[in-house]
């Protein structure tokens, strides 16, 4: 499929969807605390993003061979790097990491952002895990400029995680986001050692970048549920994800208020 650019009217609906994806963040972050349960965010989420005229993107998504996607928004929490399913039974513990990934979609277009939150105090090697993989995200939007290369944010993104000791997962990559959550491109985390350097940027291109990193190794597996991706050593991950879109000069970061 071919890469879809945005005029700058849908970018603005693109951008209304992505504030309301920022709202939910902002309600979030506050209500993180040892013994919340993801449930308990799932619903907040839920209100967010339907009071301001949108619909939640995950729920329902559907999955090949498995149930669609049961929640509003996903917990993944410590081991576990995406795709996380909310429920009653899983609470906040002080030391936890926690990725939460939201999706809204307003009149028809995608907003898409994950961030994760430390739980109370976490330890050294979970602050520096967030810290990196945070950076690799900056790194990777600093590269979004007309006349780079795809692979230009893929290569940010793998360098500022390998200097600081971590592994880039490459089952699941960034990808390019508008009227559907997944479109052409996608958005590698690293460089294949075969390979181009993808497409050159181009005003209207829209992408969410999403690093995912982990302590040990980069290779994952899936739960019974078909969903949840955790770790294929059972060492932690840290997720985070903004939506953006291709300008004349800075990249315009959509997921923000």
């Amino acid at each position: 499929m071919p890469i879809v650019l945005k005029s700058k009217a849908e970018i603005v609906l693109m951008r209304e969807a992505g504030r309301i994806v920022a709202r939910v963040h902002e309600a979030l972050r506050e209500m993180i605390r040892p013994g919340v349960t993801t449930a308990e965010l799932n619903v907040k989420a839920d209100q967010i993003i339907r009071a301001h005229g949108a619909i939640p993107a995950f729920l329902g998504y559907p999955h090949t061979g498995k149930n669609d996607f049961p929640a509003s928004i996903c917990t993944s929490i410590n081991e576990e790097i995406v795709h996380g399913i909310p429920s009653r039974k899983r609470w906040l513990e002080p030391g936890d990491i926690i990725s939460i990934d939201v999706g809204s979609v307003y009149r028809g277009w995608v907003g898409d952002s994950a961030w994760t939150y430390a739980v109370d105090v976490i330890d050294d090697e979970g602050r520096r895990l967030m810290e990196a993989t945070e950076g690799s995200l900056w790194a990777g939007i600093r590269q979004a400029r007309v006349g780079k290369r795809l692979a230009d944010i893929s290569e940010a993104i793998e360098t500022c995680v390998k200097q600081r000791g971590f592994a880039v997962v490459r089952e699941y990559t960034g990808h390019g986001v508008g009227r559907k959550m997944h479109e052409e491109p996608q958005v590698l985390n690293y460089v294949p050692d075969k390979g181009g350097r993808g497409p050159r940027l181009q005003v209207g291109m829209t992408f969410a970048l999403e690093p995912m990193v982990n302590v040990g190794t980069w290779r994952t597996r899936t739960l019974a549920d078909g969903w949840t991706v955790v770790t294929a050593d059972g060492k932690r991950s840290a997720h985070f994800e903004h939506t953006l879109a291709v300008t004349d000069g800075e990249p315009e970061i959509l997921t923000v208020l």
